[in-house]
């Protein structure tokens, strides 16, 4: 497998490129690396002959266009960019910066897309975009989809949001192959309190928050955030991801939860401790909002997807990161600051951590 490994100081990040995957990505700050990208436990084993081609190098953060379904494509699920191959189209080192672009070997959606991934020194933080010039795609879910590794679980905070949702069918709604917990279709506000299939509700801000279980839910921006966010923090391990998105044009949280609810090959039921943040636009994936008339979204003037130009470029961005933590992890809010972000514990004191913020068009 072709690899290309890109660093400033204090970070490195090794990207593949059968599927255009960040590998890994680690940070080195005060004192301590920081990994907590995750890896499926099956990679170079040989896959089912009817799985998506990226499940077999699953791991990390990759780009996803369409996200889910990508039938309109004839695409494998995820899109090509997520089950093709990419060229390396040149590194440079300039001015404290480190610039790496990457172009998919086919087209998405009749478009060509540019992968480019930017480091800065003493930043902790990978800057990604995806530009697509051309193509033909209306309301087109995508997603960059960041999986994070909680092996011993972990706490979940966000930017405000309208309401929280599922799908309208489970991911794994046959008992014989899989299960999932959460009620589906379902809405709430709080996403401490979250219905269950079975009753009661669930706190999925925490990690996990049932067992065996494979489950998908949607976070919707609230109106005016200017800055979305997402934390994810490992209480043992001390550590706390970060992901940032402009939130005018990424409006939505997707969470996947992957914890041995699926007993089917390649996952037999060994996928554990998984958390996927798909920070992006998916429609599709909105039970409620689906069946409603006319659809809240379209009625509060919030993008539900991607729309190229045929004539020209449209590029998503999103900021991925982690460094040290300590304290329970709930993180009461992530704002911008001089130096870059301010990252404020629901206890104790505020941290300020550089962050080029510009890059979001913020």
């Amino acid at each position: 497998m072709a690899i290309v490994e890109i660093e400033a100081k204090g970070i490195e990040v090794r990207i593949e490129l059968l599927y255009g995957m960040i590998g890994e990505l680690v940070v080195e700050r005060d004192g301590r690396a920081v990994s907590m990208l995750h890896k499926a436990p099956w990679i170079g084993e040989p896959m089912p002959e009817d799985a998506a081609p990226h499940l077999g190098g699953l791991a990390g953060d990759f780009f996803c266009a369409p996200f889910g379904g990508a039938s309109a494509d004839d695409a494998p699920g995820h899109g090509w960019p997520a089950n093709t191959t990419w060229t390396h189209l040149g590194t440079g080192r300039k001015d404290g910066e480190t610039v790496a672009r990457f172009r998919l070997d086919r087209k998405a959606m009749g478009a060509d897309l540019v992968k480019e991934l930017r480091l800065v020194d003493g930043h902790p933080f990978l800057y990604q975009r995806h530009i697509f010039t051309g193509g033909h795609a209306e309301r087109m879910a995508v997603a960059n989809h960041a999986m994070v590794s909680l092996p011993n679980g972990g706490r979940l905070s966000f930017s405000p949001k309208r309401w929280w949702e599922t799908p309208q069918i489970p991911l794994e709604p046959d008992p014989a192959r899989g299960r999932s917990a959460l009620a589906c279709p379902a809405k709430t506000t709080d996403p401490r309190h979250f219905p269950l299939a079975a009753g009661g509700e669930a706190d999925i801000t925490r990690y996990p928050f049932a067992s065996r279980h494979e489950d998908f839910a949607i976070g919707v921006e609230a109106q005016g955030s200017r800055l979305g966010w997402t934390t994810v923090a490992r209480g043992k391990e001390g550590d706390l991801f970060i992901s940032l998105r402009n939130p005018a044009k990424l409006p939505m949280t997707m969470l996947w939860f992957s914890n041995g609810g699926r007993d089917y090959a390649p996952w037999s039921g060994r996928h554990l401790g998984c958390l996927g943040v798909e920070e992006g636009l998916n429609r599709a994936m909105l039970g409620d909002s689906l069946a409603r008339i006319p659809h809240p979204l379209d009625a509060a003037g919030v993008q539900t997807g991607l729309t190229l130009d045929a004539n020209g470029s449209v590029e998503v961005r999103h900021v991925i990161g982690s460094v040290p933590w300590g304290g329970d992890g709930e993180v009461a809010s992530v704002s911008p600051s001089a130096n870059g972000i301010e990252v404020r514990p629901a206890s104790g004191e505020a941290v300020t951590i550089p962050c080029d913020l510009a890059f979001l068009q913020i």
